[in-house]
């Protein structure tokens, strides 16, 4: 096993860690005994960074204590003994302490690594209200008269504008702040982020009262995703002093607005979490989001205040380390029920409001959609319903028509008849055949001469038919043409171009990925939104069938209704459920196909791996040698051979930030592109 590809390091993730130690007040040495062994565990794990609590080597709650000789030179001798016991374990470790600096007094965060001081950090917000009395101890950052100190004979740099980066992996680039630092209206670590840190991490001990956990977690969320940052959140927990306030330990660790870990609440003893932050995937969010750079220029001054420490760490590289993190197998479909729930709810309201508009803004009242029984068509029907419904105007205003061709099953045609009788729409029924065979006659197609040629001008036909019928429909009825292909089509280019299913008035699907719509249908099933409850068994049959073109005749076309149709959609192109997961992560964050590789094997070849939506549907697995064909099928597709069909879409709304396919929207590209950097990077991969 090529262990560098298997190892998150490799894909530009870190591992970081907060940890929480049962301390002693005005102890030092029995805290710095309970920190290095923490590092210690850090280091086991993997990890690059470890930050423990606000004024850790001391506790918290030593007030007037801090102004005792005995107890800062035992801090100093503790810092001593943390540097020692950094020369062999392989990250940075940043601790909490007080520092006297030209007879000053400083609540401080110190970095260490490689047996060194880093540097050194003050606080710059002394909370003087409430509980605190932190004014009276100590001085804030902006009184400190120097930029460096010497710490055991070594010159240290010293001030709030430091940023540290590991210099064989540069996107790890951290910066320190200190508990009420991140509580002000503006907190360093927002021009940190400016000024290019990816991780920010704050020495907290923050005391617990009622509500505070909550808040903290908006905190720490909202900063993370306001920075497009990493930011760990320390807390203190058992052995502060009581004597007026209470502790609880609650530390997190956020990621651009998403929880990662957290840790347990008022536990008895020492205890560290772990997260793999996506250093890319923070980096990819800057560059698109032209803002960030555009507020890092507005505040050049305090950007340009920053200094870089760099220094190297002895990463873990030559051992197989898996991610620790959580990779959904269904990035468009949360694996939690009721943010599922909402999910559903605000896709499906996001399609009907806009369609709503276009019919509203056209002055039309009728929609005319072809309903082949399958799971595409049968999600826009069910948006152009809501759509009536929400107008006020009758469901027979959906010119619903069913239009079986050469290899239509029993299966689809039923439940094709099936689903527009619940759903009370105006139902017709249109043999393509007869023009489909005429066309074939004028094109001199061997078919049309007795020969059973199923080439794709045969299936072109077809699906242009459908499409052509619908169109003049729609011109006799007065009403507009809803299309029904869905973002994973557009994405592999599973459409037939021009006048087919790449065509329409109005997409109501357009950027929604096909492991979404099965959930919206089940979704509708199962709350009776649209259908009636005693009528939802349709749609649990549509679920159930496998998704096939039916363009070519064999199969269920000529067999009974449970027959395997003669195409399927996924042997060919792939299965949904791994396309679906490549389109996210290459159309959302760019990301290589090396890493998409890797975060796809981290989430899909164990069962236990990723995370399932809890419905009753099959666990599938895929080894790397599946995930490496399948994405090469998926990268050939869509950088290749498919975006002449993206560059003239029709409208149609944007559901999600997974991203749409629209050169309006989100993805603008070249239809003549070359696709070899994404199979080169693919060739690294291993089987």
């Amino acid at each position: 096993m090529n262990s560098r590809f298997f190892n998150l390091y490799s894909h530009h993730f870190a591992r970081v860690a907060v940890a929480i130690p049962r301390i002693r007040v005005a102890d030092p040495a029995y805290n710095v005994e309970q920190t290095i062994l923490l590092a210690r565990q850090a280091a086991d794990e993997g990890a690059a960074l470890v930050a423990f609590p606000e004024l850790g080597l001391s506790a918290y709650t030593c007030d007037d204590l801090f102004h005792q000789r005995a107890l800062l030179d035992a801090c100093l001798a503790g810092l001593q003994n943390i540097i020692d016991a950094s020369r062999s374990l392989p990250l940075a470790i940043v601790i909490g302490m007080p520092l006297r600096v030209n007879h000053m007094l400083f609540n401080c965060a110190v970095a260490i690594a490689n047996g060194r001081v880093l540097g050194v950090v003050p606080k710059s917000y002394l909370p003087n209200y409430g509980e605190f009395y932190e004014s009276r101890q100590f001085t804030p950052a902006d009184c400190a008269p120097v930029d460096q100190i010497d710490l055991f004979g070594e010159t240290v740099p010293f001030g709030v504008n430091l940023l540290f980066e590991v210099a064989n992996l540069p996107l790890l680039r951290f910066h320190l702040e200190i508990c009420e630092d991140v509580w002000v209206p503006v907190p360093p670590s927002s021009f940190a982020a400016l000024a290019g840190a990816t991780v920010l991490v704050n020495l907290s001990a923050s005391n617990v009262v009622v509500g505070k956990s909550g808040y903290r977690h908006q905190l720490v969320a909202q900063q993370s995703a306001r920075c497009m940052a990493a930011y760990l959140y320390t807390s203190a927990g058992r052995g502060e002093s009581t004597t007026d306030m209470a502790w609880d330990g609650q530390s997190l660790i956020y990621e651009k607005g998403e929880l990662l870990a957290e840790s347990e609440r008022f536990s008895d003893e020492s205890h560290i979490i772990f997260a793999d932050v996506d250093l890319d995937r923070l980096s990819t969010e800057r560059m698109k989001a032209t803002t960030f750079a555009q507020t890092a220029q507005r505040h050049a001054a305090e950007v340009a205040a920053f200094r870089v420490v760099r220094f190297e760490l002895a990463l873990p590289l030559e051992r197989t380390l898996p991610l620790a993190r959580v990779v959904e197998r269904f990035p468009y479909v949360p694996a939690d029920r009721t943010r599922r729930d909402e999910r559903c709810t605000e896709v499906y309201n996001i399609q009907v409001q806009a369609l709503i508009q276009r019919l509203a803004s056209s002055g039309i009242q009728k929609v005319v959609i072809g309903v082949s029984g399958g799971l595409d068509s049968t999600h826009a029907l069910l948006v152009c319903a809501k759509v009536m419904d929400r107008l006020g105007l009758p469901r027979t205003n959906i010119l619903a028509y069913t239009m079986p061709g050469f290899a239509t099953s029993e299966r689809t045609l039923k439940q094709a008849r099936d689903l527009m009788a619940a759903v009370g729409c105006s139902a017709q029924e249109i043999d393509i055949r007869p023009s489909c065979i005429q066309m074939l006659k004028d094109l001199g197609h061997p078919y049309s001469a007795g020969k059973l040629d199923y080439d794709i001008t045969f299936e072109n036909v077809q699906a242009g038919e459908r499409t052509n019928h619908l169109f003049r429909l729609a011109n006799f009825h007065n009403g507009i043409v809803i299309g029904t292909g869905d973002l994973s089509e557009l994405a592999l280019g599973w459409c037939t171009y021009g006048v087919g299913d790449h065509m329409s008035h109005y997409n109501v699907n357009a950027s929604v990925p096909k492991t979404l719509i099965s959930y919206l249908v089940r979704w509708v099933a199962e709350t009776g939104t649209v259908v009636a409850e005693g009528q939802s068994q349709v749609l649990i049959d549509i679920l159930d069938t496998e998704i096939s073109p039916e363009l070519v005749p064999g199969g269920g076309a000529d067999a009974g209704s449970d027959a395997k149709p003669a195409q399927s959609t996924q042997e060919r192109i792939g299965p949904y459920e791994l396309q679906d997961f490549n389109l996210f992560y290459t159309l959302r964050y760019g990301f290589k196909p090396s890493k998409v590789a890797f975060m796809s094997y981290s989430a899909w070849h164990d069962s236990a791996a990723g995370r399932w939506p809890d419905d009753t549907g099959a666990r599938n697995q895929y080894d790397m040698k599946a995930i490496k064909r399948n994405l090469s099928i998926f990268l050939y597709r869509f950088f290749k051979t498919s975006q002449f069909k993206r560059s003239c879409v029709p409208n149609g709304p944007k559901v999600g930030n997974g991203g749409s396919l629209s050169p309006r929207g989100d993805w603008r590209a070249p239809s003549d592109s070359e696709v070899t950097v994404w199979l080169d990077d693919l060739a690294t991969i291993p089987d």
